[in-house]
């Protein structure tokens, strides 16, 4: 922290020997900052909780600062941040370890579109379904990748590589998941701008998950691919999804298993839109114990998808457990009383896409339905206030799959200030 504190008065200092007003300079550094405390109240979030279980109450906080440097054929960023929970630190005695880097890249640029992005990075492709930055999320998502890619007017060619370990071992490459949950990654995604109203991306990606037992090195394959299509013609936005998975588990389990989307908005007028959406992803049957048909979004954004109660993919109680699949049909309003404030309103309806059953008996494949409020107020410029309330009704076929009691009043609310300023540029 001291490094990054002396690095930045340094720059400070520095630039106040250059003109400012000069946009034509080759080098510009910049900083931003931000702090973002959320207060939430969970009676059911993430599961639904039992009877007689207690409320949780907390306030969370993200502090991060943001350094970058550009000239014609160089770039470099570094974000730092902490995070945690409002009391988790003695007043006096600060515990280390929870400062860290959540990007450290070089994207080095190599002439006529081609490019090569290194180090620390967030991956956000697409709708975020399957690779995203995760931002709700305190820390973020972040991969430890190299990217090396091509880009003009109307086309996007990025391949991605991944190689993890758990440190400079002497022998062998055993990786134990718990930092990066993959050994290796590569990723191919091609996107094509064809005009201003229509575009379409494709992702292949290929995961290497270790096996076995230390020293000896085992490693599973899965591989995920799919394609995105959006279409916008005026008034109306477009977007599908359509994705399918095959080769092995972890435990060595064959996987066939495949999800679609399609959402579609209509802006009603300046003030007024709305959207109906619906996600349908495979789920296990039960019916072949060396099959996985259940399909895993893998690191994509899963709480801008399936509720923002984070019942079902923003864990892993949901895609370890059962996993029946889920079809996530879903209505939409959004309404902005003021170029400063918008409210939004979104109802879900789920129910598995397998049978489920309890004691032998085949249960409904309804899971109940989840209303999700919204309200983001630019206070100012930098200065955002979000806050919303969820609340799920469910059923038996839920208990079954996620626990609790879904007869007892299950919600949540939370209020978020983002405060998220550029603090300092200059050129020179």
């Amino acid at each position: 922290m001291k490094k990054l504190i002396i690095f930045s008065l340094g720059a400070l200092l520095c630039s106040q020997g250059f003109p400012q007003s000069n946009e034509n300079k080759e080098n510009e550094f910049s900083m931003g900052a931000q702090l973002r405390p959320r207060a939430e109240y969970r009676n059911g979030a993430i599961a639904p909780h039992a009877d007689g279980a207690d409320v949780a109450g907390f306030v969370t906080n993200r502090a991060r600062l943001s350094m970058n440097y550009k000239r014609s054929n160089l770039d470099l960023g570094f974000s730092a941040q902490n995070v945690g929970v409002w009391g988790q630190d003695q007043q006096i005695v600060n515990l280390p370890g929870r400062f860290m880097l959540n990007e450290a890249w070089a994207n080095l640029n190599l002439g006529d579109g081609f490019f090569m992005k290194l180090g620390r990075q967030t991956l956000s492709y697409d709708d975020e379904r399957v690779l995203g930055a995760m931002d709700w999320n305190v820390s973020g998502r972040s991969h430890d990748a190299l990217k090396l890619g091509y880009e003009d007017k109307q086309n996007k060619l990025h391949a991605i590589f991944a190689f993890n370990q758990n440190g400079e071992n002497v022998s062998g490459t055993y990786y134990a998941a718990g930092a990066q949950p993959y050994k290796t990654m590569q990723t191919l995604w091609y996107q094509h701008i064809g005009s201003k109203m229509f575009n379409t991306s494709f992702l292949l990606m290929n995961l290497g998950l270790e096996t076995g037992t230390a020293p000896k090195s085992d490693v599973n394959y899965l591989q995920t691919f799919g394609t995105n299509l959006s279409y916008q013609p005026t008034g109306f936005q477009f977007y599908g999804t359509i994705y399918l998975q095959t080769g092995k588990t972890v435990a060595g389990k064959d996987v066939s298993a495949y999800m679609g989307s399609i959402n579609a908005s209509y802006l009603v007028n300046p003030a007024w839109k709305i959207t109906l959406a619906s996600d349908y992803l495979s789920g296990n049957d039960g019916k072949d114990a060396n099959k996985y048909k259940a399909f895993n979004p893998l690191y994509g954004t899963h709480h801008k998808f399936y509720g923002t109660m984070d019942y079902f993919y923003a864990g892993t109680s949901f895609i370890n457990g059962l996993n029946p699949g889920l079809w996530d049909n879903q209505l939409g309003l959004t309404f902005k009383t003021s170029p400063k404030v918008t409210l939004a309103l979104a109802y879900h309806h789920f129910q598995t896409t397998t049978d489920v059953y309890a004691g032998g008996v085949k249960q409904t494949r309804s899971l109940g339905s989840e209303w999700d409020f919204q309200l983001t107020w630019n206070v100012m410029k930098d200065v955002t206030l979000m806050g919303g309330y969820s609340t799920f009704f469910g059923n038996d076929a839920l208990k079954i799959v996620k626990g609790g009691d879904p007869s007892k009043l299950q919600d949540w609310a939370w209020v978020s200030l983002n405060i998220n300023p550029k603090v300092f540029i200059a050129k020179w």
